[in-house]
């Protein structure tokens, strides 16, 4: 049977044909797409003419098509609907990635080629490219003496195959750690459409008869705030906080501490004091200090607040709380403070209303888009959706995929990538694709959302956005490949619609009496929108402030025991509230071990929500929801990816630089 992979797909926009890709395939195109790669770099290193922008640089950038086609489809996989011929590859194909990546940045006569490049007469986004080109040669260790390249290729190995190790044992321990219940009054509080939920996944689990509280990847559980069972809720949590950590066959601990050690190894070997400051040199802070100053003014202003909100809680509890109270009461504050009752609004934000009529009606509004679903193309899985994208002018922008359905084969959490990237050189179209981790309700029942999965679907769209949207030459600048701690920026603004009166009120409807959401309850939204801000910005500080804290280790520092060590680095970041855990701990903390890019970079949500508050006033003071904001954010900064300082567009858009202002006082931390 001929590989679909090894040629270009004939379906519109070069959607991968997935009905037709086998497992088999995929080795057999990436190790086809390795040495094709490998041969087009040899070609540009012996090339006999002088190294020039066209020769080099556009040579570089036309190469490695196949290995790009082969691994966006296959890590699709990986993340999204991985069988076990699909791990089983992805263990063997890390490392050699890795390597792969390591034998074209330890390339000397091809650094030496970047490096004679006569920029004088390039175009500023062709002079970055050559610029970026060399500073990923540097940061990869270019300047190592022969021992050095070889110790940090072996580092990076390691490294490629702890981490997938690492994802591979969360995702089984999430699945593993779900909460089988026998008897339906263990459920008592939660919606009717979620206790069914939990009972079909017992079903497809075969547990019939019984009902299954499944995990989402955060540390705190959805279900919390709803079941009145105080033990359920109790054995709900300690379920999801001891994921990783157990000393069972999924316990990652050990191999986070490696990691570390590994990560530490490499920042000396090429000459950081630590991953952290090797981390900050890549991205848009001035420096790792930069982002510590940030962090410590933050953190003592939330645990205030959450202190606060604390007091309010067992005021209302009437007994001393636990930490698996809190989601529950804070709820009932809500009901009884602020008269906003959670669950009550899920059947105002269906999954299909909230996608054609929220979603897609803002950027429409915005950007003049719009969305037109095609039955006929197929993506990876039967719950997988696909959209063709087209312009104002009915010309054809993309495809977008939504897969917004749990799963046992995928990873927990949210997340946007890309199938196909931009690119005016190769003459390509993005294929994004955003996957959620919703409860899928039996067959006939409404998807209906809560407010977290409300706030998902508009984020992870934000991104989306921003590799649609791209306009730019060059494939590594295309889209959301730009600096980590500014990839959140556009899908933290894309949130600004969720409650924007034009749009809400065209997506939050009933889905059965098709009433409007009463505009009293909008308003007790927008009234409640502080509460619970101490929880969220403690939660979230503590896994930011963790990862910084695994990512200053010195080599020979790394602790053995690393529940103490995560203990000893919150108390000393002054964010460890007794009752608030990390967002994430280290058993679970897949964005900075499983290879996910966030390493010594979580910090990046809070550090790009600067840049967003900033532009939702922007928006607010020139007028809101216009066609004209749409498009000067569009062209200034969604379609510039990387091709010029992602910072730069961000000044040309607000006409200055960022103040942390904003932010305080959307977060109450003035």
């Amino acid at each position: 049977m001929t590989n679909p992979l090894l040629s270009r797909s004939p379906l519109p926009y070069g959607l991968p044909p997935f009905a037709g890709i086998h497992a088999s395939h995929y080795a057999e195109a990436v190790d086809a797409g390795l040495a094709k790669h490998l041969e087009e770099i040899q070609a540009i290193v012996d090339n006999s003419e002088p190294a020039s922008f066209t020769n080099t640089a556009v040579a570089m950038e036309r190469s490695g098509r196949l290995l790009e086609r082969a691994t966006a489809s296959f890590f699709t996989l990986v993340s999204a609907d991985a069988s076990d011929a699909i791990r089983d590859l992805e263990t063997e194909l890390s490392p050699r990635l890795s390597a792969h990546e390591d034998d074209i940045f330890l390339n000397r006569a091809l650094f030496d080629r970047f490096a004679a490049i006569d920029t004088t007469n390039c175009d500023a986004e062709s002079a970055r490219l050559v610029e970026e080109y060399l500073k990923e040669f540097r940061q990869s260790g270019i300047h190592l003496e022969v021992a050095g390249q070889e110790q940090l290729k072996a580092v990076n190995a390691e490294l490629s195959r702890l981490g997938t190790e690492f994802g591979q044992r969360v995702k089984e321990a999430m699945k593993s750690a779900a909460l089988l219940l026998d008897s339906e009054d263990e459920l008592t509080g939660l919606p009717a459409d979620d206790v069914a939920s939990a009972a079909e996944a017992a079903r497809v689990a075969g547990h019939d008869g019984k009902f299954l509280l499944t995990l989402i990847q955060p540390t705190n559980q959805p279900a919390m705030a709803a079941l009145e069972n105080r033990e359920v809720r109790r054995r709900l949590f300690e379920a999801s906080v001891s994921r990783g950590s157990d000393s069972g066959d999924l316990d990652v601990l050990a191999l986070a501490r490696s990691m570390a050690r590994l990560r530490a190894e490499k920042a000396a070997l090429l000459g950081f004091a630590n991953y952290a400051e090797l981390e900050a040199d890549r991205q848009t802070a001035p420096d790792f200090e930069a982002v510590q100053t940030m962090l410590g003014r933050l953190a003592p202003a939330a645990v205030r607040n959450a202190d606060a909100e604390a007091a309010a809680l067992a005021e209302i509890a009437g007994h001393p709380l636990e930490t698996w109270d809190w989601a529950f009461y804070s709820a009932k504050v809500r009901r009884e403070k602020y008269a906003v009752d959670e669950q009550a609004l899920r059947p105002y934000f269906e999954l299909d209303r909230v996608l054609r009529d929220g979603i897609f009606h803002a950027a429409t509004s915005l950007y003049g888009i719009t969305f037109h679903e095609r039955g006929d193309l197929a993506g990876y899985h039967p719950d997988v959706r696909v959209w063709e994208v087209r312009n104002e002018d009915g010309s054809g922008l993309g495809l977008f995929l939504g897969d917004y359905y749990t799963r046992e084969t995928k990873r927990g959490g949210a997340w946007m990538n890309c199938l196909v990237e931009q690119s005016g050189l190769l003459g390509t179209k993005a294929v994004v694709i955003n996957n959620l981790n919703i409860s899928k309700p039996p067959a006939g029942e409404p998807t209906l959302l809560t407010l977290d999965e409300l706030r998902a679907a508009f984020h992870e769209f934000g991104h989306a956005l921003h590799g649609l949207l791209s306009s730019v030459t060059y494939p590594r600048f295309s889209g959301t490949s730009v600096p980590r701690d500014f990839v959140e920026y556009p899908s933290q603004v894309n949130e600004m619609w969720i409650l924007w009166p034009e749009v809400l009120a065209n997506y939050a409807r009933h889905y059965a009496t098709g009433e409007q959401l009463p505009q009293d309850v909008v308003d007790k939204l927008n009234k409640s929108r502080l509460w619970g801000e101490g929880f969220a910005t403690t939660e979230y500080l503590g896994a930011a402030l963790l990862d910084l804290a695994w990512h200053v280790l010195e080599p020979g520092n790394v602790p053995e025991d690393a529940l103490e060590f995560e203990a000893k680095a919150l108390a000393a970041a002054g964010i460890a509230h007794p009752l608030i855990p990390p967002r994430y701990r280290t058993g679970y903390f897949q964005h900075i071990f499983a290879g996910a890019g966030y390493a010594a970079g979580y910090y990046s949500y809070i550090w790009s929500e600067v840049l967003d508050a900033e532009t939702v006033d922007w928006f607010t003071e020139n007028g809101g929801m216009t066609r004209a904001n749409g498009e000067r954010f569009r062209q200034e900064l969604l379609s510039r990816g990387n091709s010029r300082d992602p910072l730069e567009s961000f000044r040309i858009l607000r006409g200055r630089d960022a103040r942390l202002e904003p932010l305080l006082k959307r977060r109450g931390l003035e």
